[in-house]
């Protein structure tokens, strides 16, 4: 009987320790605004921008590392145990878009700090509610 929960027991653990989050759900880290003193509006914008499509390509990448843990997760519970030797395979990048999205909100902070003219932010990808169905539909 213990034999065949072991390898049960460490494909849970490899799981639950190799997970890469959902890129909506890794926090910015804090970045001091004052490390963007001394820029212009320009140079600040300019530096914004690829702060921006820093954290667009990170978020892509942690969304396929997520989604790819999500499948071998699954494939690891319900089909082949040994599966969940490949979630160490993913990359995390967890660590360098909360890294970047701290950079992102210091350097927002410091534009608004300096009066400088700010793009719209970006819509966020919230799920559309779905319509609600009348009474007499």
């Amino acid at each position: 009987m213990k034999k065949t929960t072991l390898p049960f027991l460490l494909a849970g653990l490899a799981m639950l320790s190799a997970c890469a989050q959902a890129p909506n759900q890794v926090a910015a880290s804090y970045v001091s605004p004052s490390t963007y003193d001394g820029r212009s509006c320009a140079q600040l914008m300019e530096e914004r921008n690829e702060i921006v499509h820093r954290v667009n390509g990170l978020t892509e990448d942690q969304r396929e590392a997520a989604t790819t843990d999500a499948v071998l997760t699954g494939v690891a519970l319900v089909v082949f145990w040994p599966a969940a030797i490949g979630l160490a395979a993913t990359k995390d990048n967890a660590t360098a878009l909360s890294a970047a999205k701290g950079n992102y909100d210091a350097v927002t902070s410091k534009m608004r700090q300096k009066g400088c003219a700010l793009p719209p932010e970006p819509v966020s990808m919230q799920p559309v509610p779905e319509k609600t169905k009348r009474s007499w539909e």
